[in-house]
């Protein structure tokens, strides 16, 4: 079981204060997970629990911008659950990944509740495009467990007035909105457009368990320079600049 060292690349984060090993034709991560991470609205001793937590991007990037945080992660995929356990080890972040079905989720997750849930669900459903032939990037991408499921499961394991933050497909959006019930309020919706004046393609939403706040649809964070992509060079805004490079916080109650 796992992926053999020559199937792995050992890819650098936020400057590299992160190494994280990651499958070379699995899932890779990318700016997506630290982009989740900086929106969280953790400090030192909350407990943060990452469904579908992948390799472990999202959390340890957390765990690298606010330190003291209790990180579980959940992960289905075995491999991938491993590689998490590894990363946080070798970067000396501690985390305790479950190897599990969100809708099966072990005792010691169901046991506790915590301050943060976060996840990056999978964007696709299956009965639209094409399945990736990977099976490890497939079971990331493409949705089998409905969006609904994931927020329910998020949604149980908060505390009171504890923050659920997720990142998601723009066009999924009416999705996400729609499986939030009454337990769940104060939300905020972060769009994130490729550039000014181009239509977001991804969201950050966030809510609080028997938050209160009205619904705020936020000013978009747009990730690039220019009107148009003008050759081989970074073109961040100075803005996801720092988020990516330097692991500061991407805080919605400022904007």
């Amino acid at each position: 079981m796992g992926f053999a060292e020559t199937d792995l690349t050992h890819d650098r984060f936020l400057d590299g204060k992160l190494h994280i090993w990651q499958p070379k034709t699995g899932y890779h991560a990318g700016v997506d997970p630290v982009l989740l991470a900086a929106t969280v609205p953790a400090i030192a001793g909350d407990s943060v629990l990452e469904l579908g937590c992948g390799v472990g991007v999202a959390s340890l990037c957390l765990s690298a911008r606010v330190s003291g945080l209790d990180l579980t992660g959940v992960e289905v995929q075995p491999d991938y659950a491993e590689l998490a356990q590894r990363n946080a080890g070798e970067n000396g972040h501690k985390m305790a990944v479950q190897c599990a079905n969100l809708r099966a989720l072990p005792d010691a997750v169901l046991q506790c509740n915590y301050d943060h849930v976060i996840a990056n669900p999978p964007y696709y459903l299956r009965n639209c495009g094409t399945a990736a032939t990977d099976a490890g990037r497939e079971t990331a991408l493409g949705e089998a467990t409905p969006l609904a499921d994931w927020i329910d499961a998020a949604t149980r394991r908060l505390k009171p007035k504890g923050h659920l933050t997720v990142i998601q497909d723009a066009e999924r959006l009416p999705a996400l909105l729609g499986a939030l019930d009454d337990r769940l309020g104060s939300i905020r919706v972060l769009p994130l457009a490729p550039r000014v004046g181009r239509p977001a393609h991804l969201v950050i939403l966030q809510a609080r368990k028997g938050g209160r706040a009205a619904f705020r649809l936020l000013a978009p964070a747009v990730m690039h320079e220019g009107a148009v992509h003008d050759g081989d060079r970074e073109s961040y805004t100075p803005e996801i600049r720092a988020v990516l490079r330097n692991g500061d916080a991407l805080v919605l109650e400022s904007r």
